[in-house]
């Protein structure tokens, strides 16, 4: 056997990795999003392995404490460990993302194609419908839901998944309304395929693209909704290491301990960062123009 075939299978694995590195440099933004969302994905995998401290315990003889090499971010104002709870809080955040989001397509999808397949009576009023939650600034009828349904995380999601409904019903939409003149849309419509068969096999599978591109822009906004109602106090609730509520119960504390809002603060910033550099990097690779 010959060095030549020895080493041939690492010539097309060198490749890929050249060709992997250089896709990358020509992609910035989905490079450096991803990076973001990737690390708080890790520490929300890996947090038991981050920190050996329990984010819910408490040690009353090491309240306010700033950040050392026990407590790399300080403690709060029940002793617990402030690095731990961001960690944890990673968990919640992610949580978050995936349901907010995930209720949002799951109930704004179908409906904004169905509007762009059916008749006009059926797309006039579910637009009038989305018109209307459209005309409640998203954070107010956050607030108005969860006062209705009660203060708790979930609560809190299903009210952020509502004023997001009308983002990709209006999208999907949009989308509906465009493919729907296309030659193979109108060949299988010819062909007495059922409405059905042709959003689930024609439609819906071409206007996917746009529709993960506004699913990650929405990630941003779910973490930015969620911090601000668990600030409020309508979400999450102490002693739930969730970064809004932690934010809240450090306010109070801003002239003595400023790290009790400033490092959950950060991981609101790198979270929504990450997810709308990643929506712009994935825009663009999307872009048919492109």
């Amino acid at each position: 056997m010959t060095n030549a075939s020895l080493t041939s299978p690492a010539v097309p694995r060198s490749n890929m990795i050249i060709k992997s590195i250089r896709w990358l440099s020509m992609h910035p933004s989905i490079t450096l999003g991803g990076f973001l969302v990737s690390l708080i994905v890790f520490c929300a995998a890996f947090a038991p392995w981050l920190t050996h401290a329990n984010p819910y315990e408490q040690d009353l003889l090491n309240t306010m404490m700033p950040p050392s090499w026990q407590h790399p971010f300080g403690t709060d104002d029940s002793g617990r460990d402030i690095f731990s709870r961001v960690i944890y809080g990673a968990r919640i955040s992610l949580l978050e993302i995936a349901l907010g989001v995930g209720l949002a397509l799951v109930t704004g999808v179908p409906l904004g194609i169905l509007s762009g397949m059916a008749g006009k009576r059926v797309d006039t009023a579910i637009m009038w419908c989305m018109d209307v939650l459209f005309a409640f600034p998203g954070i107010v009828l956050a607030i108005l839901i969860v006062s209705i349904l009660g203060t708790s995380l979930i609560n809190m999601l299903i009210a952020i998944a509502v004023f997001s409904i009308p983002v990709y019903a209006r999208l999907s939409r949009n989308l509906t309304l465009g493919l729907r003149s296309m030659d193979y849309v109108e060949a299988a419509t010819s062909l007495g395929l059922s409405r059905l068969r042709i959003m689930s096999h024609y439609i819906l599978p071409n206007a996917i693209g746009p529709i993960i591109v506004q699913s990650t822009l929405t990630g941003g906004t779910v973490i930015l909704s969620a911090a601000s109602l668990s600030f409020l106090g309508l979400g999450a609730q102490p002693p739930m290491p969730e970064w809004g509520a932690m934010m809240s119960s450090g306010r109070n504390y801003l002239g003595v301990n400023i790290y009790m809002s400033l490092f959950p603060g950060i991981a609101i910033m790198v979270t929504v960062l990450g997810f709308n550099i990643l929506g712009d990097g994935l825009r663009d690779l999307l872009d048919p123009r492109r």
